[in-house]
């Protein structure tokens, strides 16, 4: 007599992030990554999302968490939120680079998709640095052959209403515009296969 086949489990969405994804200030059931979650299931996607996302993370930080996130929930797609803590910390533009280089890599070694998150710093750090910082993620996007949201918070950072109180962290009403902008560079990793019938 031959066993009931075991259902394979949902695929997963795994995203490495800061405070701006661990949802800081905020109830996080209310943040754009557990409304991802429910976006997800709204269209009729089985995959079910994963928040290893720390306040305060620099990409040194997310990459040494990665290996064991990736080992633990064998991710479809890592969503890669970080950089800014680094920005505004004056952390090297060649480490970041590194960071995310290497964070980048180790997922497409686990044969996961990969989006990466792209921010921007205030002007007040420069011209030249800000647009060099800016323009990293583009070019990682470029050689390592992956999606890039241009910037996290486009739309977001301008606006104080939609801005907590220190100017850095998106409020709660804030955070379905985060979504909005992620979901069109997430939505074609999505694949057909995982639909739910």
């Amino acid at each position: 007599m031959s066993a009931a086949p075991v259902a394979a489990a949902p695929p997963a969405i795994l995203v490495l992030g800061d405070s701006l994804s661990a949802g800081y200030g905020i109830d996080p059931r209310q943040g754009w990554v557990a409304l991802l979650q429910q976006r997800l299931a709204r269209e009729g996607f089985a995959h079910r999302v994963v928040n290893a996302s720390v306040s305060g993370d620099t990409t040194r930080a997310g990459l040494a968490r990665l290996p064991r996130a990736l080992d633990q929930h064998r991710p479809a797609i890592v969503v890669i939120e970080l950089g800014g803590n680094d920005g505004l910390r004056g952390l090297p533009l060649a480490e970041v680079r590194t960071n995310l280089t290497g964070a980048i890599t180790l997922a497409q070694k686990q044969r996961a998709q990969v989006l990466l998150v792209g921010m921007r710093l205030p002007s007040n750090y420069g011209t030249s640095h800000t647009q060099a910082f800016h323009a990293l993620y583009a070019d990682l996007g470029r050689k390592l052959q992956i999606p890039v949201v241009p910037f996290f918070l486009e739309g977001v950072a301008a606006d104080p209403a939609l801005m907590q109180a220190d100017g850095i962290h998106p409020n709660a009403v804030a955070q379905p515009k985060l979504l909005a902008t992620v979901w069109p560079y997430l939505a074609p990793l999505l694949t057909s296969e995982t639909l739910i019938r």
